[in-house]
């Protein structure tokens, strides 16, 4: 998960709607099940996804009334935790 295209599509759902990132989220889903897909490939859909489910994580603090800048910050916290334990 890299920050800066978590912050870039939050501010994309925040300027436009969180239905463009969903529908974007399953059609990558739905490429993952094409049996020809290489390794390398699935592994950059696969952060392409993480990055977008982040985003969508983000929004949703947000939307509860964090700034976006601490909810950033709380996702990648919980996400850190996550890969320490």
């Amino acid at each position: 998960m890299k920050l800066p295209i978590i912050k870039h599509l939050a501010n994309f759902i925040e300027e436009n709607d969180q239905d463009y990132v969903i529908e974007a989220i399953e059609t990558l889903e739905a490429l993952t099940e094409v049996p020809s897909l290489k390794d390398e490939e699935l592994d950059v859909i696969g952060e392409l996804i993480s990055n977008m489910y982040g985003a969508v994580e983000v929004d949703k603090m947000v939307k509860e009334g964090k700034p976006q800048k601490e909810a950033l910050n709380t996702f990648m916290s919980r996400v850190l935790g996550s890969i320490d334990k």
